[in-house]
């Protein structure tokens, strides 16, 4: 199994917590992680607010890979329609050749009003947005030529210099958190990415229409879903449950704020239907009932608790890589340095000694 450790970049839960506090956290981690062998540095890409700073993840990731020369890099994801692909294009063909071919590029459409209003964007032309310049990008990087003659991004034929010098075969990924998305990133053969915020057994029809889609465009076996979450790991099961409690609590609460989830635009915006009944069931489950279900899909608890977790979450979906938080929430920094050793020391032997399987929904 293929195993990441995932950047937030948030303040929102810590009192007096400075953006420089913030990133020299993230960046010990990192390192921790590299030197721990993990497989690849993760990063979202969130802006203005303290649920997630994080302006320019490419940026960023051409840092950490000169930091860290041994580990792959990653984007989780790159928001699309807030740039110019064009220049997506450029960075990630920069990135890659400086790091020799160890970027793995993620891309999502973004969910956040805030960051679109910012943007002067409209969310109604988000999905448009994203499956134009997806495509015009991935085109990109296979040939070295740009070009696009669609409503939203017209692009005279460029040729990219410096040239693409590795194949992103498999190094491809899509956000794919509503069917909409699902069906994009099987459209682009791009790795489904999707969060641990509900059961995954509500996941599991999405997960197998986005499989059952890559064999229709394709007609070739799908990669391997990423799972991002968010976890906290100790010794002490009764101790870890609360900080869990306590800090993926605090998380939720945060997601419930930054995407405000239970207000009414995502009935009128077009493309967000899904997260209408996300939202529809937040208000109906409150908090409490948003961190119990959240709770259930991430990892806690004794290395041993999370092993049969992420054994059961294996059997019912198949294989899958893993992209792990350990800071998020207002977790202290002891308490994420001491998940991530005791993660990397007891927990990452085993799941990277798994070979892929498949669904037990599947083979039934």
């Amino acid at each position: 199994m293929d195993v990441g450790m995932m950047m937030v970049f948030a303040s929102y839960g810590w009192e007096d917590c400075s953006d420089q506090r913030v990133w020299d956290e993230e960046i010990r981690l990192a390192r921790l992680a590299a030197d721990l062998g993990f497989d690849c540095l993760w990063s979202a890409e969130h802006h203005f607010n303290d649920y997630s700073f994080v302006p320019d993840n490419l940026q960023l990731m051409t840092y950490l890979s000169a930091l860290c020369p041994d580990i792959d890099v990653g984007t989780a994801a790159v928001i699309l329609p807030w740039h110019d692909p064009l220049r997506v294009a450029e960075q990630v063909i920069v990135l890659d050749n400086l790091s020799k071919g160890r970027l793995r590029f993620g891309m999502g459409r973004g969910l956040a009003q805030r960051e679109f209003h910012a943007f002067r964007l409209s969310m109604d032309e988000s999905r448009g947005r994203f499956d134009e310049a997806a495509q015009m990008i991935i085109d990109a990087l296979k040939t070295g030529f740009i070009e696009g003659d669609g409503p939203f991004y017209k692009q005279p034929r460029t040729e990219l210099r410096p040239r693409p010098g590795h194949s992103f075969d498999g190094r491809i990924y899509a956000v794919a958190s509503s069917e909409d998305s699902v069906r994009s990133a099987a459209r682009l053969g791009a790795h489904m990415v999707m969060f641990a915020d509900r059961p995954w057994e509500m996941r599991l029809p999405a997960i197998e229409h986005g499989r059952t889609l890559h064999r229709e465009f394709h007609g070739t076996k799908p990669p391997h879903l990423m799972l991002t979450e968010f976890c906290i790991c100790g010794t002490d099961l009764a101790k870890t449950e609360e900080e869990a409690r306590q800090y993926q609590g605090k998380f939720v609460e945060s997601n419930f704020y930054h995407y405000e989830f239970l207000g009414e635009h995502f009935k009128t915006v077009k493309g967000y239907d899904a997260y209408q009944q996300k939202a529809e069931i937040a208000r109906q489950a409150g908090l409490e009932g948003a961190v119990n279900g959240f709770m259930q899909a991430a990892s806690w608890g004794t290395p041993d608790k999370i092993l049969r977790g992420l054994e059961a979450r294996r059997a019912l979906l198949g294989h899958y890589e893993l992209n792990v938080a350990f800071r998020f929430g207002g977790t202290p920094f002891e308490v994420s340095e001491r998940g991530l050793r005791l993660f990397a020391k007891e927990v990452l032997p085993v799941v990277k000694s798994w070979h892929p399987v498949a669904a037990k929904a599947a083979a039934e």
